[in-house]
């Protein structure tokens, strides 16, 4: 089974690279149809997608009586997309990702709600409460950059009429069998690690974080290599703000939970201050360059050792 499943991962992987191809090229042709700025079109559109893999595994998590499990996958690949996906995609990029003067201008929302769930849950438990003051904050951060969005400046030039309702299904197709790409990326992974015997607690913040970013580090890799830095920082940015806000939120109201506060603490400290070493690289020169990228996948390298020592030492689960 330990070869059936490295293959079937690879294969899951191949399908999800082809899809991530065809993603980027139809959203490019809606946004060019639409006029609208290549940021707010991957933050909207492409992020929500993106962000399914974890938000199934959350709320099924959380109906089945486990919300615990949901929380660390929410967070675990939050940690993944702020250092290791943005590390590895300015490793792909020509000059390091370009970022507009527009988007530092909503930094310190973003560090605000990195750090809101760790505020809610420091006392090692989500209310119903918690979770509806993390969905109206996540909602009402969309609705602000919705408004902004004619701040940005970067759009597609509209050259010629698209088929935009064409493009569009076929945009629906392609993120759909991404996100089924995915789905079946993290199973076999996930198969292969513990064929390997490897622990449950590295499987969650390696093999099942990495899996469940697999969209947007795709991606978004796809985009800085067609000079569309744009895409990228919008998908991931959004990524990371639907997780920490609206999809923890709604774990919380089906199935409000408690659990070990070492999680959060590790967990959730490790994600802001993933947010705010990002927000210091993008200020610098309005970039995030290769060896910045570097600092970040080192992080992500501490963050799993710390996390494999925290468990050893308070058992976590």
């Amino acid at each position: 089974m330990i070869v059936v499943n490295l293959i079937l991962f690879l294969l899951s992987l191949f399908v999800l690279v082809k899809c991530a191809g065809y993603s980027i090229k139809y959203s490019s042709k809606i946004a060019k149809f639409l006029k609208l700025p290549e940021f707010i079109v991957s933050f909207f559109i492409i992020a929500l997608i993106a962000v399914l893999p974890e938000a199934t595994i959350a709320i099924i998590s959380a109906i089945k009586g486990e919300p615990g499990l949901g929380l660390g996958t929410l967070l675990g690949s939050n940690v993944t997309d702020l250092t290791l996906v943005f590390g590895i995609v300015s490793l792909f990029s020509y000059n390091g990702i370009k970022v507009e003067s527009k988007i530092l201008r909503n930094n310190l929302y973003y560090l605000g709600l990195l750090v809101l769930p760790l505020i809610l849950g420091f006392d090692g438990k989500f209310s119903r409460i918690d979770g509806l003051i993390l969905i109206l904050a996540g909602i009402f951060f969309f609705f602000k950059i919705f408004k902004d969005s004619k701040r940005f400046s970067k759009k597609f030039n509209h050259t010629k009429k698209e088929p935009v309702f064409k493009n569009f299904l076929l945009l629906l197709l392609s993120l759909g069998i991404l996100l089924l790409g995915a789905f079946f990326t993290v199973k076999f992974a996930v198969n292969f690690a513990q064929d390997i015997n490897l622990p449950v607690i590295i499987i969650g913040i390696t093999i099942l974080a990495i899996g469940t970013c697999l969209p947007e580090l795709i991606f978004s890799i796809r985009a800085v290599k067609n000079n569309r830095d744009g895409l990228a920082l919008g998908d991931i940015l959004g990524t990371v703000v639907t997780d920490a806000t609206i999809i923890l939120g709604l774990v919380a109201v089906i199935s409000p939970f408690s659990y070990n506060p070492y999680n959060i603490y590790v967990t959730g400290v490790a994600m802001f201050l993933a947010g705010i070493f990002v927000t210091i690289f993008m200020k610098s020169e309005k970039s995030l360059n290769k060896w910045e990228g570097v600092l970040l996948i080192i992080f992500y390298v501490l963050f799993v050792f710390a996390e494999f020592l925290v468990s050893n030492v308070f058992c976590l689960k």
